[in-house]
């Protein structure tokens, strides 16, 4: 197992998992430009590792994931300023969406403004039942700036996402799930657990690169007309039968033993 602590945030490698933290309790975790620019290091720290083949994203302590961005570091920022913060987001998000493995958000607390949008950027999003979900931008008279106008309505359709992004009301962990904000949720205590099982299964039981490919496809498929998204489905499916993987897997199941992916 491996350890790297950045100022705002911690990395742990323990393969095929690696749990990233975000670690600014005394600020509710929330998200300032240095604590995104460790986070992009920490996702590149990962994708040079070849032995991951899932990734935890939580928050330290147990009453925030991340309460939102730094308002205090946010206040008196020109547009200029303002343009080049949410830019830098949008990109940090959109690394840790391109990472090839499955990423599974595990909200512990508070997941508002730039922490609902992180959560969403994740593949998977496991919450605590004591979890808060909003986007309460419109209260501070801005709008989401890391993705959360596009990715909401994508996560739970147009009209929860209006009815969110105007109010700015804040949801629990059994109204996110309700709406398809959240996919599962689970006592606070056992969490974490959760979290480890699901990305323990995922690492253990499935091909690589398969994983990869139905992460790609369903990300790509989103955007695109149906008949598109199926070819390229097709091309997929195919391009795989040349992998070690599918030899393996299916040899296994045919010898009724237990297959050994390697990802090749």
């Amino acid at each position: 197992m491996s350890q790297t602590h950045f100022d705002n945030l911690q990395l742990e490698i323990a393969a095929p998992l690696a749990t990233i933290t975000i670690h600014r309790p005394q600020v509710l975790n929330a998200l300032s430009p240095a604590t995104m620019e460790d986070l992009d290091r920490a996702i590149a720290a990962i994708r040079e590792r070849q032995d991951v083949r899932a990734v935890i994203l939580t928050g330290a302590g147990d009453k925030a994931f991340v309460a939102g961005a730094d308002i205090g570091a946010m206040a008196t920022i020109t547009p200029i300023q303002a343009q080049a913060f949410a830019a830098r987001g949008h990109a940090v998000l959109q690394n840790l969406e391109a990472l090839p493995v499955p990423v599974i958000a595990a909200v512990n607390g508070f997941a508002l403004g730039g922490g609902c949008e992180l959560a969403m950027a994740c593949d998977i999003l496991l919450a605590a039942e004591s979890a808060i979900f909003g986007q309460p931008e419109v209260n501070l008279g801005i709008i989401p700036g890391f993705g959360g106008t596009q990715r909401l309505a994508r996560r739970v359709g147009v009209g929860q996402a209006r009815l969110l992004t105007y109010t700015g009301k804040r949801i629990d962990a059994r109204e996110a799930l309700r709406i398809g904000l959240a996919d599962q949720i689970f006592p606070l205590e056992s969490l974490l657990e959760e979290a480890k099982k699901l990305a323990t299964e995922i690492s253990k039981k499935s091909a690589p690169l398969a994983v990869a490919a139905c992460k790609r496809l369903i990300a790509h498929g989103a955007d695109i007309d149906l008949a598109t998204a199926n070819a390229f489905e097709v091309s997929t499916f195919a391009n795989l039968f040349a992998s070690q993987d599918q030899r393996e897997g299916m040899a296994a199941f045919l010898e009724k033993r237990k297959a050994e992916f390697k990802g090749e």
